[in-house]
């Protein structure tokens, strides 16, 4: 099966100064970090890939690391002298939303053909700073509002990291801006995975699936749950279907970091047990061809 992974992560410490990544033992909210704080370049990337025989990777999305390198376009550069072209095949780089000079950094980003859309992780828990991204609510702050409308401006898509707890607040923010592409990341991170915590991520989910213009990735499910698998988050995988028809769902590993718990073929096989049951069109639909229609792979716009 083609498979294409919309969210990993690509690292040089030598090349960029990574802050959490030299942090050693600092704890993060996915846990322990210890074991990837080093370096996770290409090489080791398709290493993890060619341990796993049931695919053909059709190429990948590299995701933001670090939200305080000095220059976040520096990364964006870094990635974008990288061959073959496939990987990373579109890059989703870090702009703080919250700052005067957002569109200058946007535009920075922009010289660099792959260059797709943003994340700047918005998740954060009035009672656990320790599950906490950002010490601020950011869909309340004015300078990001604004700033928001630029992804709009230059044709950009925006990741969107947050809990199940502030689902329902930014479907009412994103409500306002139909014509930028969003896409979910780590099944909106259902850290609380008791049948009350599920309850309150499944009736939340409602609201952002509601609008046409998200979408949702199948990723990070080891970030809460160390020992999961497609069993044990089967009732996630069904909600999100339920919710999203399958052009809306797209698959990705969260590698390095999913590392800490699994191995990449582990993650394949889930997904694969995931998709067994559905048409062949769906199958490829959240296999891969979600993610080249999102993130304009193959094709210039």
């Amino acid at each position: 099966m083609k498979l294409l992974d919309s969210h990993h992560h690509l690292w040089n410490l030598q090349v960029l100064d990574y802050i959490w990544l030299k942090q050693i033992g600092k704890p993060k909210p996915f846990g322990d970090p210890t074991p990837i704080q080093k370096d996770y370049v290409k090489k080791d990337f398709l290493s993890d890939v060619a341990n796993t025989n049931e695919i053909k990777l059709a190429g990948s999305v590299h995701i933001q690391v670090d939200s305080a390198l000095a220059d976040p376009v520096s990364e964006t550069s870094w990635l974008s002298k990288f061959v073959p072209a496939g990987i990373p095949s579109a890059i989703v780089g870090y702009v703080d939303l919250t700052k005067e000079d957002a569109e200058d950094v946007l535009k920075r980003h922009l010289t660099y053909p792959k260059f797709r859309g943003v994340r700047q992780i918005i998740g954060k828990l009035e009672k656990r700073p320790d599950l906490s991204f950002t010490n601020e609510n950011l869909l309340l702050n004015k300078s990001w509002q604004k700033n928001f409308a630029l992804l709009e401006k230059h044709n950009l898509s925006f990741d969107l990291q947050l809990y199940p707890e502030q689902m329902n607040e930014s479907a009412e923010f994103l409500s306002d801006f139909p014509g930028i592409p969003v896409v979910i990341d780590h099944a909106g991170c259902p850290y609380d995975q008791s049948d009350s915590g599920l309850r309150i991520w499944k009736r939340n989910l409602t609201s952002l699936a509601a609008l046409p213009n998200l979408h949702i990735k199948l990723s990070g499910f080891g970030m809460y749950d160390k020992n999961w698998s497609s069993e044990s988050t089967q009732i996630i995988f069904d909600t999100i279907l339920e919710n999203f028809s399958p052009n809306r769902i797209m698959w990705g590993s969260n590698f390095p970091v999913e590392r800490l718990m699994k191995p990449y073929s582990f993650c394949v096989k889930q997904l694969l047990k995931w998709l067994n049951p559905l048409s062949t069109k769906d199958k490829n639909s959240i296999a891969s061809e979600t993610a080249l229609n999102y993130y304009h792979i193959g094709r210039k716009f």
